[in-house]
C-alpha cells in the first residue's frame, strides 16, 4: 500500500471515484434546473414517489447547492488521498449516500421522512468516521458518535410521536396550522427536537462527539462533517421548530442562548488544542453559534435579515471550514499518510510549511483568516449581516448578544493567527523537510474554495438570491 501511494499506481483505474463524481455532477445539473424552476415560496418543485413527496423549496435548494458544491470538491480531493486504502469503493459509496440523504432531508415534507433522511445521513457518516478500522482511535470516535447520535435520534422519534398524538398528522403544513393551539404536547415535542437534532448540530453541551469524529475521520470527511453535516442537523432543527413556531416564542430565545454558549465554549476549547484538526473541530462549535444567533433573531424577533445572515454564514462556513480541513488534510497526507502513518497533524508540524508547500499554506491561511472574520473575506460579510440584524431588532438582549459575538470573533484570532504565524515563520521543521508531494487533485479543490471565499466576500450579492429564498422558505414554514 505504501509503495502504491508513493508511485500513484494502485487503483488508478478504480471506477468507484469516477462513478461517484458522475452521480454528484448529474445531481448538480438536476438541482440547477430544479432551482431555476422553483418558486421562492413553500410550494417549490415537488416530486411524488408513491406515498413519498419531496419538495425543493428555497430551503431545500440552498441545502442541496451547499452539499453538492462541497461534496464534489471533496470527492476530487479524495482521489489521491484515499487511493490504495482498504475499502476505497465503500468510501465513495458512503460519501455519495450521505450527500443524497442530506439533499433528501432538505426536501422532506413531513416529520417522519425528515427523520428517515436524517438517519440515512447519520448511518453513512458513522461508517465514514470509523473508516480506518485498524486504528483504535478511529473506532472509538465512531462508537462515541454512534451512541450519542442514536440517543439524539431516539429523542427526535419521541418528539415525532408527541406531535402526532397532539395533531394526528406529521405533515408540515397540517402541523403548522395545528401549532396555534399551543398544545403542551407540541411544546414538549419542540424541546425534544432541539435536544435530538442538537446532538448532530453539536449544541453545547451535546457536542462531545465532535472533536474525536472530526480528528479521526479521513480529511475529506472532516470537511463534510464540519462544513455541512452538522449544518444539516441544524436545518432539520429549523424545519421542525419552524412548523411549531406558533406554539411559543421561546424557541428563538433558546436558539440565541445556545448560540452564545457555543461561541464561548468553542473558542475557549480551541485555544487549548495542540492538534490541528481538533482545533478546527472546536472552532466549528463557535461558528454554529453565529448561525444560531442569526436564526434566533429570525425566530425571536421575526427578522428576515437574521435568517438570511444565518444561511449566508452556513454557506460560507462550508467553504471556509471545508478549505481549512482540506489544506490540513493535504499536509497530513504529505507528511504522514503517504508514508503509511496515520498520526495526527500537530501544531509544530506547521512550522515553516510555507517554504515547501506555499500554495497549501496560502490556502490554509486564507481559510483561517476568513473564519476569524478578516475583511473583505466571506466570513466577515456573513458575520456582519448577522450583527446588523441584531441591531435592527432594537432589543437590548439582541444588541448585547451581537457585541458578545463580535468579541468572540476577536477572541478566535487568538488561535487562528498563530496558525498563520507558524506556517510562515522560520525554517521548515524536520517533518516538513521530509514530506512528500501534494497532488494536483488535492490542490485544485483548495484553489477553487479559496477563490470562492474571496469572491463571496468582495461580491456577497452573488448569494443573495439563494440565501433570501432559503430564508423565505423558513418563514413560510413559520406561517409568515
Amino acid at each position: 500500500r505504501l509503495w502504491a501511494r508513493q508511485n500513484g499506481s494502485s487503483n488508478a483505474a478504480n471506477p468507484a471515484r469516477w462513478l461517484a463524481l458522475l452521480i454528484l455532477v448529474a445531481t448538480g445539473v438536476f438541482t440547477y434546473f430544479a432551482g431555476v424552476g422553483a418558486t421562492a415560496d413553500y410550494a417549490g418543485i415537488s416530486l411524488n414517489f408513491g406515498g413519498l413527496t419531496l419538495t425543493m423549496d428555497g430551503l431545500g435548494l440552498f441545502l442541496a447547492v451547499t452539499v453538492l458544491a462541497l461534496g464534489i470538491l471533496v470527492t476530487l480531493f479524495s482521489v489521491p488521498y484515499m487511493q490504495a486504502e482498504v475499502g476505497e469503493e465503500k468510501f465513495y459509496a458512503l460519501l455519495t449516500a450521505m450527500i443524497g440523504a442530506i439533499i433528501g432531508l432538505g426536501c422532506a415534507t413531513d416529520l417522519f421522512n425528515l427523520w428517515l433522511w436524517f438517519e440515512a445521513m447519520a448511518v453513512a457518516s458513522y461508517f465514514l468516521v470509523a473508516f480506518y478500522r485498524d486504528q483504535k482511535a478511529s473506532l472509538e470516535a465512531g462508537w462515541k458518535y454512534l451512541v450519542q447520535s442514536a440517543t439524539g435520534s431516539t429523542l427526535v422519534m419521541l418528539g415525532i410521536a408527541l406531535a402526532f398524538a397532539a395533531t394526528g398528522s406529521l405533515r408540515f403544513d397540517e402541523l403548522r396550522l395545528a401549532a396555534a393551539s399551543a398544545d403542551p404536547l407540541l411544546l414538549a415535542a419542540g424541546a425534544l427536537f432541539i435536544i435530538g437534532f442538537g446532538v448532530k448540530t453539536a449544541l453545547v453541551p451535546l457536542h462531545t462527539w465532535l472533536p474525536d469524529a472530526h480528528s479521526q475521520a479521513p480529511s475529506g470527511i472532516s470537511a463534510m462533517l464540519s462544513g455541512i453535516v452538522i449544518e444539516a442537523g441544524l436545518v432539520a432543527m429549523l424545519r421542525s421548530l419552524g412548523i411549531l413556531y406558533a406554539t411559543s416564542q421561546v424557541w428563538g430565545y433558546l436558539l440565541l442562548g445556545f448560540g452564545a454558549l457555543n461561541l464561548l465554549v468553542g473558542n475557549l476549547m480551541a485555544l487549548r488544542q495542540t492538534q490541528v484538526k481538533r482545533l478546527l473541530a472546536y472552532s466549528s462549535l463557535s461558528h454554529v453559534g453565529y448561525m444560531l444567533i442569526g436564526f434566533g433573531m429570525a425566530f425571536a424577533f421575526a427578522m428576515p435579515n437574521g435568517a438570511i445572515g444565518g444561511f449566508f454564514h452556513l454557506f460560507n462556513h462550508a467553504l471556509m471550514k471545508g478549505l481549512a480541513f482540506l489544506a490540513a488534510g493535504a499536509l497530513l497526507y504529505a507528511l504522514y499518510i503517504a508514508k503509511g502513518h496515520h498520526g495526527p497533524l500537530v501544531l509544530d508540524d506547521l512550522n515553516g510549511a510555507s517554504k515547501r508547500y506555499p500554495l497549501t499554506a496560502f490556502c490554509f491561511s486564507l481559510a483561517v483568516l476568513a473564519l476569524g472574520g478578516l475583511p473583505p473575506l466571506a466570513g466577515f460579510m456573513s458575520k456582519w449581516q448577522i450583527f446588523v440584524s441584531g441591531f435592527e431588532t432594537g432589543s437590548t438582549v439582541a444588541i448585547i448578544l451581537v457585541i458578545f459575538a463580535a468579541l468572540n470573533s476577536v477572541l478566535s484570532l487568538g488561535y487562528y493567527a498563530p496558525l498563520v504565524n507558524r506556517l510562515y515563520r522560520g525554517q521548515p521543521s524536520q517533518t516538513v523537510q521530509e514530506g512528500g508531494k501534494i497532488s494536483p487533485w488535492m490542490a485544485a479543490p483548495m484553489v477553487i474554495l479559496a477563490l470562492a471565499i474571496v469572491l463571496f466576500g468582495v461580491w456577497p450579492s452573488l448569494l443573495t438570491n439563494l440565501t433570501s429564498r432559503a430564508a423565505l422558505g423558513l418563514f413560510m414554514l413559520m406561517g409568515g
